[in-house]
């Protein structure tokens, strides 16, 4: 059997792909082709066009802020968002969000800002089921 031949290199150890492509090749690209990358409700997000508080927050990514504070969970991760932070509103506070990572393409900013905490239930009470009635408190 012959051994098919590819044109792509080989990807190097630890180097980050979306798609194929590579963080800098992402963020050469134009958005209409980022966002013909993207899953098909992120891209119809983008097609739709982004909203003037979307922009405002894509700007002050570009501007080159520090942090930036958010209540816009349905925002999606751009490539040149990459290695800045972010604070994102869950409903109750800020969640800080250190450093956006190669691997949060394409996310929104709301599934890295959970609003509901995890349960951890704890032991039944004296009287809660049926065996405990008859345990001495003592």
């Amino acid at each position: 059997m012959a051994k098919k031949s590819t044109s792509r290199l080989p990807k190097r150890k630890g180097e980050y792909t979306f798609r194929g492509k590579t963080v800098a090749q992402l963020q050469e690209m134009s958005f209409e082709d980022f966002a013909e990358l993207l899953p098909a409700q992120e891209r119809r997000s983008i097609r739709r066009g982004l909203s003037d508080s979307q922009m405002g927050i894509l700007q002050q990514f570009r501007d080159g802020k520090e942090s930036v504070r958010t209540h816009y969970r349905n925002m999606i991760i751009f490539p040149e968002m990459i290695g800045k932070a972010l604070e994102v509103y869950n409903g109750k506070e800020f969640v800080k969000i250190e450093e956006i990572m190669p691997e949060m393409i394409g996310h929104r900013f709301g599934e890295y800002s959970p609003t509901r905490n995890r349960v951890s239930h704890g032991s039944a009470g004296v009287g809660a089921t049926r065996s405990s009635k008859f345990v001495p408190l003592k």
